[in-house]
């Protein structure tokens, strides 16, 4: 069974619930997203991976974002068709990215993902033949099964199996004493294995509600914390 498989289905229980809450203090934006509308947006992802780009168990995906509401669905539809994320695009069959981020990426296709607060597309088409993540992905199915079995000893997250990924996600969060009943901020930098498992993983595997702050500003955390009602905390 995939990562995201094993992370959302013992969710999907409460799909109204509250699941990721992004704050970017640089744009003053606030998105929440709830555990149906993340199970929406990974269905589009790993649909549209597997049908514009044949992803299969194993293939390497480049995720190269900032923690992000966006990247969520990136990664995680990644994960559910079985991907093997990286941060390098070199040898990836498609690596996503950010809309300033230089071309080329190295990798067989390049999706380029706005970070709009309001999850618009581009305003005009990429070019060198990149594709618009959320203009391309909305149009693909709302439910997603994956064409093929994902082993556990299937390469998740760099050499990281998604049963070694799950142990420790799982490890960790209970070392934090989290649960489905905590509500986490977090300002932690996703780009690399250690951010994703802390930032992310650890997170959704306790089922807790995560409240990530980007370009945070120091001085408005605190009003964070009360605001959001937070009982955890994973900042940097």
């Amino acid at each position: 069974m995939s990562l995201t498989d094993e992370l959302l289905r013992p969710l999907q229980a409460s799909p109204a619930k509250p699941l990721i809450t992004h704050y970017d203090d640089q744009l003053g934006s606030r998105v929440e997203l709830s555990v149906a509308t993340t199970v929406n947006w990974a269905a589009k992802t790993a649909n549209w991976l597997t049908e514009e780009f044949d992803i299969e168990p194993g293939d390497a995906v480049a995720v190269q974002l900032p923690a992000h509401w966006q990247t969520v669905g990136v990664l995680l539809g990644a994960w559910w068709c079985g991907a093997r994320v990286v941060t390098e695009g070199s040898g990836a069959r498609v690596a996503f990215v950010g809309p300033d981020d230089p071309e080329p990426t190295g990798a067989a296709a390049t999706a380029v993902v706005t970070l709009d607060p309001m999850g618009r597309g581009l305003d005009e088409p990429p070019g060198g033949g990149a594709f618009d993540y959320l203009t391309e992905s909305r149009m693909a199915g709302d439910q997603y099964r994956p064409l093929f079995p994902i082993p556990g000893d299937t390469a998740a997250l760099f050499d990281s199996t998604v049963d070694e990924i799950l142990a420790e996600a799982r490890g960790r969060a209970s070392k934090l004493g989290l649960s489905a009943d905590d509500r986490v901020l977090s300002t932690r930098d996703w780009s690399g294995p250690e951010g994703i498992l802390d930032g992310l993983l650890v997170p959704l595997a306790a089922g807790a509600h995560l409240v990530h702050v980007s370009n945070a500003d120091p001085a408005k955390l605190s009003a964070r914390r009360d605001a959001e009602r937070t009982t955890a905390d994973l900042s940097a």
